[in-house]
């Protein structure tokens, strides 16, 4: 029986589009004045060291950073104190309603009825925990942060390797991990997810996929037919 459900973001809940045209392009536009703004601030400055460190560059060469931020931004380097960094920045866009998070249309629909009838929800991206809370937490349909009970990035492992998912079933504290369905639109991590033992369905909303290894759907209203998820409080028990 399914009792938990973890979600990918990017492709799965949210256009791909809205992360590397809008939070990308924002953050590549704002992140070097933000960082010259608020360079005395213990957290900002902990982060711009890191990412210093990370990229060869001295903390206090603005150029030097500027252009690698640019750099690795456009690469989607997943390098933590440059995540950790977007988050903060994002934060702010967000606030000034620069910007709301795109999620599809049924996502919202779904995950209410879900969290409703006592599913136990949860997100993994690559994008850091506190990117997801804000994301979440500022979409178009609304604030859907309290929906969540969980949320895993990349300091829990890749999501291309098996271990990582094994450590979020730990942490879910599931009974088995077959009572975990994996959601995502990448086929690699859905095998590794599958290796843990989870439940996977690969989410593709263009063009439909076949012999991929995963039952396949191409929205969130087709996985939970597909599952014949209940709808009401009768999955209570697996809060």
């Amino acid at each position: 029986m399914i009792t938990h459900i973890v979600t990918d973001i990017e492709g799965t809940t949210t256009a791909v589009s809205f992360v590397t045209e809008v939070l990308f392009t924002y953050a590549a536009a704002e992140l070097p004045g933000f960082i010259t703004t608020h360079r005395c601030d213990p957290i900002v400055r902990r982060h711009v060291d890191g990412l210093a460190r990370s990229g060869g560059v001295a903390a206090d060469d603005d150029a030097g950073l500027a252009a690698l931020i640019h750099s690795w931004i456009s690469a989607d380097r997943k390098d933590s104190d440059l995540k950790a960094l977007q988050g903060l920045v994002w934060d702010e866009g967000y606030r000034h309603r620069h910007f709301a998070a795109h999620v599809y249309p049924e996502v919202p629909v779904m995950l209410r009825r879900w969290h409703a009838a006592g599913y136990r929800l949860a997100v993994f991206s690559s994008g850091s925990i506190q990117a997801q809370r804000l994301l979440f937490s500022h979409t178009v349909a609304g604030d859907l942060s309290g929906l969540f009970s969980d949320h895993f990035d990349t300091t829990i492992g890749s999501k291309r390797e098996s271990a990582a998912y094994a450590r979020i079933c730990a942490v879910l504290q599931v009974a088995l991990p077959e009572n975990v369905l994996f959601l995502s639109d990448i086929v690699a991590e859905l095998d590794a997810a599958a290796v843990a033992g989870m439940r996977t369905q690969l989410i593709c909303r263009d063009l439909p996929l076949s012999n991929v290894g995963h039952p396949t759907a191409n929205d969130f209203t087709a996985v939970h037919q597909h599952w014949n998820l209940v709808t009401s409080g009768a999955a209570g028990s697996v809060a």
